[in-house]
């Protein structure tokens, strides 16, 4: 790691980052290099190298910092809400995730690569974020469903953090996907992140 302060070394991180999620709204994983991101920030390739070892490293980065700002979404959440119904609470949860497009995106990518290409530095700090956004919907669970158990609100977590990771790939089907769909008559239902966050959440909310 190059030297420098925490702030500088965290802008040049961010802007790695940012150049990898433009990239990623227009390419699939697999297609995305380090000389692709490079050409989109002010770095080489080679100087990339001084902050992340891989592109699994850049994604799981990515992926550390929309967790950190959905948990900031949830966490303003619970602190606003009073007396709010089962419908009110799922959709705003589902609308907070309306806005985390690239979220859900990543959620669909082989988490296995990402986290066994990085180093433990990483899936740490990582795994971490996922940590505090779990206490994050611990909390707002707790506060909108006063006396409930603790198993009713790890059970809803179990099942609705998975759920999550077929959300985009169901409502951005690509061309290709469409067309062997229409070959085999099988519809292609439209719909969008918060409706179907929300019948999720319908379901499954206590």
């Amino acid at each position: 790691m190059p030297k420098g302060s925490p702030e500088l070394t965290s802008a040049r991180k961010n802007e790695i980052m940012n150049a990898c999620g433009k990239l990623y709204q227009k390419k699939i994983f697999k297609e995305i290099t380090l000389q692709d991101i490079s050409k989109e920030t002010s770095f080489t390739r080679t100087s990339i190298y001084n902050y992340y070892e891989s592109k699994e490293e850049i994604f799981l980065g990515l992926f550390e910092r929309e967790y950190n700002m959905w948990t900031w979404d949830i966490e303003k959440l619970t602190e606003e809400i009073t007396g709010i119904s089962r419908e009110e609470l799922a959709l705003e949860i589902a609308g907070s995730l309306q806005k985390r497009k690239l979220l859900l995106k990543l959620l669909s990518v082989n988490l296995y690569d990402l986290e066994e290409n990085s180093r433990m530095e990483r899936l740490v700090n990582f795994k971490a974020a996922y940590g505090n956004l779990k206490k994050a919907l611990w909390k707002l669970i707790s506060k909108c469903y006063p006396g409930i158990k603790d198993y009713e609100i790890k059970d809803f977590i179990r099942i609705f953090l998975p759920y999550l990771h077929g959300i985009y790939p169901y409502t951005y089907a690509t061309d290709k996907q469409i067309e062997a769909m229409d070959r085999v008559g099988i519809e292609h239902e439209k719909t969008t992140i918060k409706d179907l966050v929300y019948m999720g959440l319908i379901k499954i909310l206590p």
